[in-house]
């Protein structure tokens, strides 16, 4: 498999709600960060979530949100920063 996006990439995480098993937090839809690890790949959650066999894997990418982006009346240093774990299929790519 080859990865889509690179460490040092700006994504996008969708604004989705499927009506599936989801593994992504309703309070990073719609932000834009920038991928910092190239986890590996694993199984598919929505056909896991539903006893399948989660088949093909998908890469997963650490993505660096800032605090400020996600909660507008952060009350913590300008510089904080949250990391989460988003599926591919889950990202695209965002202008600078």
């Amino acid at each position: 498999m080859t990865a889509r996006f690179a460490v040092g990439d700006r994504v996008r995480i969708a604004d989705r709600t499927p009506p599936a098993h989801q593994r992504t937090p309703a309070y990073v839809k719609g932000q834009a960060g920038v991928v910092v690890y190239l986890c590996g790949a694993e199984g598919q959650p929505e056909s896991l979530g539903h006893g399948g066999d989660g088949t093909p894997p998908m890469d997963v990418y650490r993505v660096r949100l800032a605090q400020t982006d996600l909660w507008p009346d952060y009350r913590g240093s300008r510089g904080d920063t949250l990391d989460v774990e988003i599926f591919e299929h889950w990202l695209d790519p965002a202008e600078r």
